[in-house]
């Protein structure tokens, strides 16, 4: 089996940016998804530098300010000069995003992520929005760069393709009172596909003002932070013999 195991959201605020940077340091996290857009991104990159992590671009198009003028990108900005929410990506009857203005806005994070972190990302994918062209945009983006995309699938079998591989994507649904990373995990490695790369996609972090007021995803940040952490995390995958792969492996 061939496990893989991702956090995405480095650069959402201060206090998920330090989640992050434990799950890292501290924890089982190999692969991490930076958003570059957000006023604590240079916090979060900073926090990893120099340390030893797949870090890639998790382009946003659903929260905080874009790096383009948001006159040029009216379809995906709002009255404020902000994104609009993933609530009205999800509540949409038909895709509204341009391909033209959210192609602009991909390239225009791509060129500062290269700014912030000095080089090209190892993998390039995006913060899940429900858009057909959003997707479409960051394929022709990362095809024109050269760059390692990983999509999303929104089906129920949840595969993409990377580097023309394989690859099934886990998340268990953290709106149940119930959820455990650990859990999740273990359901990953016991179902995992021998022709294939199994990925869990966590968001590990703290809780702060911004994160309350901006995410409806607060509690189980914090549980995947100590579950990436924690010894009995480690202790199992060292007794299964689970090797951790990154996205420079596919």
């Amino acid at each position: 089996m061939k496990i893989i195991i991702r956090a995405d959201d480095l650069g959402y605020s201060e206090a998920v940016n330090y989640g992050i940077e434990k799950s890292v340091k501290h924890g089982i996290i190999k692969n991490v998804g930076f958003m570059v857009n957000m006023d604590a991104s240079k916090h979060g990159i900073d926090l990893l530098k120099d340390v030893d992590v797949c870090l890639g671009q998790h382009t946003n198009i659903c929260v905080g300010k874009p790096i383009c003028d948001p006159s040029l990108i009216p379809s995906i900005t709002n009255g404020k000069g902000e994104f609009k929410s993933s609530r009205e990506y999800r509540e949409a009857k038909e895709d509204f995003v341009d391909l033209d203005e959210v192609i602009m806005e991909i390239e225009a994070q791509y060129q500062r992520y290269k700014e912030l972190v000095g080089r090209e990302p190892e993998y390039f994918e995006g913060h899940a929005v429900a858009s057909d062209n959003f997707l479409k945009g960051l394929e022709i983006v990362a095809k024109h760069h050269g760059l390692k995309y990983s999509g999303f699938d929104f089906g129920d079998e949840s595969i993409i393709m990377v580097n023309d591989k394989k690859v099934y994507l886990w998340m268990d649904s953290t709106t149940n009172p119930n959820y455990d990373p650990f859990i999740t995990l273990k359901k990953m490695v016991k179902n995992a596909h021998e022709d294939a790369y199994d990925m869990l996609v966590f968001h590990p972090g703290y809780l702060d003002d911004y994160i309350l007021k901006h995410s409806s995803l607060t509690i189980p940040r914090t549980l995947e932070v100590e579950a990436s952490c924690s010894k009995e995390v480690k202790d199992w995958l060292k007794e299964n013999n689970i090797k951790l792969y990154t996205y420079n492996d596919i």
